[in-house]
């Protein structure tokens, strides 16, 4: 199966990896690329282990999370910049038969020695 954050790459050797053990995240990109591909998986367990603790949704966030992720069709990522801490990002999905885009900025930092998502600027 190709990954999902980057056709290029196999999901086996990219995300999957990191899905299964975060500290292979070594940077703020490659933790947001597994993030992506966590949504398009519905794979909130490891949503909210990736999220910092101050700012981590709660269990009725996540039942809602995990509604949406399995309400929509993922279509792609793209990575528009990316610095130590900050990814800026395009996410392409459908909901409801139309063409929907996430683009933001998402700030990141390391907790408990791994890169977590902190929050963003939509």
């Amino acid at each position: 199966m190709k990954c999902l954050c980057n056709p290029e790459k196999s999901y086996n050797n990219c995300c999957e990896k990191i899905h299964q053990d975060i500290k292979l995240a070594t940077t703020a990109e490659l933790l947001m690329r597994s993030r992506y591909a966590a949504f398009v998986l519905a794979n909130v367990d490891y949503l909210q282990k990736s999220h910092h603790s101050t700012t981590r949704p709660s269990n009725k966030e996540k039942e809602e999370i995990l509604t949406w992720t399995k309400s929509v069709e993922w279509l792609k990522l793209d990575i528009l910049s990316s610095t130590e801490n900050t990814v800026e990002f395009k996410a392409f999905f459908y909901e409801d038969s139309n063409l929907k885009i996430i683009h933001e900025k998402s700030f990141f930092t390391k907790e408990n020695n791994h890169w977590v998502y902190v929050n963003a600027d939509i």
